[in-house]
């Protein structure tokens, strides 16, 4: 990771280059997404509890991707806030069908 990176587009392209992976990526996508629809469901029914699950929730799945496909160390550990950001653009990148096209642009294949 860049020493103290001072932006997100300079946090970007690390974020990318740890998650090569399609199966990171797919991890990350439906952690992301349990996340979300954790946090719609608490809204919805008034439930704190579930609101707390959508915060702590993703992480075990995602982090699972890092150490046993990527065997990397999360972006999360050293830049929580960028690290949310970058997932949140990941998966709509995804959802776009643009993300494997930006693996590629990022790592130079």
């Amino acid at each position: 990771m860049p020493e103290n990176p001072k932006s997100f587009a300079e946090f970007w392209p690390y974020y990318v280059r740890a998650h090569s992976q399609r199966a990171t990526r797919a991890f990350h996508f439906v952690g992301t997404c349990a996340g979300w629809a954790l946090l719609v469901t608490a809204i919805v029914l008034g439930n704190p509890w579930l609101a707390l699950a959508a915060l702590v929730a993703p992480y075990p799945i995602v982090w699972f991707s890092h150490f046993f496909i990527e065997h990397n160390k999360p972006a999360s550990f050293g830049n929580p806030w960028w690290s949310w950001l970058a997932d949140q653009k990941m998966v709509g990148m995804m959802l776009a069908g643009k993300m494997a096209e930006e693996v590629r642009r990022v790592s130079g294949r």
